[in-house]
């Protein structure tokens, strides 16, 4: 099983938006993938099981994949979560 483990680098942890773009990512990503903060571990293609895991700036959530294209699938889904999404939304506004 291939296993990353990401800081949450998003001003606002993983609230509604960055918790969407990291959802819409992780159902693209062709394998199933958990994502764990702390003791929680939830599928990350659940919205409700993201935003439930109360990441904050900082946290340290760790994902988990298997099958072919899983560690690709992972350094996709930890690059996402190691940019600062709320600020590159300002700058989309």
């Amino acid at each position: 099983m291939a296993q990353r483990t990401v800081a949450v680098a998003s001003a606002g942890g993983l609230h509604a938006r960055p918790a969407k773009l990291f959802v819409q990512a992780a159902a693209k990503a062709g394998v199933p993938v958990t994502i764990r903060a702390g003791e929680k571990t939830v599928p990350a293609r659940s919205m409700l099981g993201v935003l439930s895991l109360g990441a904050v700036q900082g946290t340290e959530v760790t994902l988990e994949a298997d099958g072919p294209g899983a560690e690709e699938a992972l350094e996709t889904l930890a690059a996402l979560l190691s940019r600062d999404l709320d600020a590159e939304e300002a700058l989309d506004a």
